[in-house]
């Protein structure tokens, strides 16, 4: 029977590791497809090795692998012949389970890596943020200080300069946030109304006294 010649139905990927297994496992599709029926005679290896742009020790690989498999038969001086379609789908199959297996094993090794990068990161950044607010702390030792201004406090519709704020409680309102609105740095003149959020700057003693102040 005249030798069938061989042209890979896709392109093959050249890697250095799994070439021959690539090459076996289009060889065997075209097979289990039926382009290569039982019987047929396959081209030489070193035709092969042409079409495929490897070595003819590779291509001897790839059809060691398949005759393991009972795809094929190597003859002895006379070439490669097909004998299973059935074993050229088995192995197709359960090379390409294989194939998916270790992608899904390199992403999530991948995912690992970048897991650990992310935790490597924010713990550099967390340590840096300490950092920052440790010196923050030791440079000013004047709190932020929030507080509202309840629905029934005696200061609605009274200006910070009538109620003497900073002399009556040492705290100096830097801003007020009011509906969602900020406004910073408001004058002796800015009347307070309920639900104003002041924010303060001030000693942890003037707590108490702006409290009282708010009431």
């Amino acid at each position: 029977m005249a030798a069938e010649p061989l042209q890979p139905n896709r392109a093959v990927k050249h890697e250095k590791s799994a070439i021959y297994e690539r090459i076996a496992v289009d060889i065997a599709k075209r097979i289990a497809n039926e382009e290569l029926a039982e019987g047929i005679k396959l081209s030489g290896r070193t035709i092969l090795s042409g079409e495929y742009g490897v070595s003819p020790e590779t291509i001897r690989r790839s059809f060691a692998i398949l005759e393991e498999q009972g795809v094929v038969a190597v003859m002895q001086n006379s070439g490669v012949v097909v004998k299973s379609r059935l074993k050229a789908k088995a192995f197709m199959e359960a090379y390409e389970k294989h194939d998916e297996s270790k992608h899904l094993l390199h992403r999530m090794r991948t995912l690992l890596e970048e897991h650990e990068a992310l935790d490597r990161e924010f713990f550099s950044l967390a340590k840096q943020l300490f950092t920052i607010n440790s010196r923050f702390a030791e440079a000013n030792p004047f709190p932020i200080i929030s507080q509202t201004v309840s629905q029934a406090s005696k200061v609605i519709g009274r200006s910070l300069g009538e109620l003497r704020f900073w002399q009556e409680t040492g705290a100096t309102v830097v801003a007020v946030r009011r509906e969602g609105a900020i406004t910073l740095s408001p004058g002796p003149y800015f009347c307070l109304q309920a639900e104003d959020i002041l924010m303060m700057v001030g000693p942890q003693d003037s707590l108490p006294r702006i409290e009282h102040l708010l009431q």
